[in-house]
């Protein structure tokens, strides 16, 4: 993976500003329109969730970067999971919008939900805010979560909360794992490489680079207990890790499913 130049080029900072960006708050405020008009009929934002998967495929075209999923097929091994990533990067969430091809809903941090046109679409979408500076309303937020799982819609998490400064991990906060243990389902891990380059935090300027979405293999829970969460927790950080490193190579490994957009 090339990194980052420090300083960027000029080339990259003038297209950014005089096109790029631009675009991309056309598009967001276009898409954010769109979903807000048909939330109207829409209670259960599944038509919402769609509009947001066109708008993320249409900002990574934007953006210049191309998206290569790998493990694609673990995200359809079971109808409902609780899905977790590192957190790298402005660009994270419309690369999972674009990659995951099952309807989801997200927990995300309620700092979000005033923004225009975006946290329209976190409200009005059934989305889930959570407030990691007070304990008792986070709580609240899990069990919303839980009862979404059980009614069968998978979730999706940063365990991490925000967005890492260095393109290393974080600690990870222990919700992904309370989730899927409160519901019982998988927790399916997901590394985002290359992401980080692409638009680290606070940068402004876009850099395209190739970008990799990387599945694991799903961590069942059937039978774990609120007890062994830390446990499950430590075992997803590493997942995540381990999918962020580059393979070694093997002419024996099987031919990894690649999606691209």
């Amino acid at each position: 993976m090339t990194p980052r130049p420090n300083p960027l080029p000029q080339l990259y900072r003038w297209r950014t500003n005089l096109l790029q960006a631009p675009l991309f708050f056309l598009l967001t405020a276009l898409f954010g329109s769109l979903a807000l008009l048909v939330s109207l009929t829409d209670r259960r934002g599944n038509l919402q969730h769609r509009i947001a998967r066109l708008w993320a495929r249409a900002g990574l075209w934007v953006s210049g970067a191309k998206l290569t999923v790998l493990g694609q097929e673990n995200l359809r091994r079971h109808p409902v999971a609780v899905y977790a990533s590192n957190h790298t990067s402005y660009m994270d969430t419309p690369v999972v919008f674009a990659s995951l091809p099952m309807q989801f809903r997200i927990l995300a941090k309620k700092e979000l939900w005033p923004i225009p046109f975006i946290g329209w679409y976190l409200n009005r979408s059934g989305q889930i805010p959570i407030d990691t500076a007070n304990t008792r309303a986070t709580h609240s937020s899990l069990g919303l979560g839980v009862k979404a799982l059980r009614a069968g819609t998978p979730l999706f998490v940063f365990p991490e909360g925000s967005r890492t400064p260095d393109g290393h991990l974080k600690p990870f906060f222990s919700g992904a794992a309370y989730l899927a243990i409160r519901a019982q389902v998988p927790l399916v891990p997901i590394a985002l490489s290359g992401v980080y380059h692409l638009l680290p935090m606070r940068a402004s300027h876009f850099y395209p680079c190739p970008l990799t979405l990387s599945v694991g293999e799903p961590i069942e829970t059937a039978g774990m207990t609120l007890r062994q969460t830390d446990e499950l927790t430590a075992r997803l950080r590493a997942a995540i890790e381990g999918l962020g490193s580059p393979p070694a190579a093997s002419s024996a490994a099987p031919e990894p499913v690649v999606f691209q957009i």
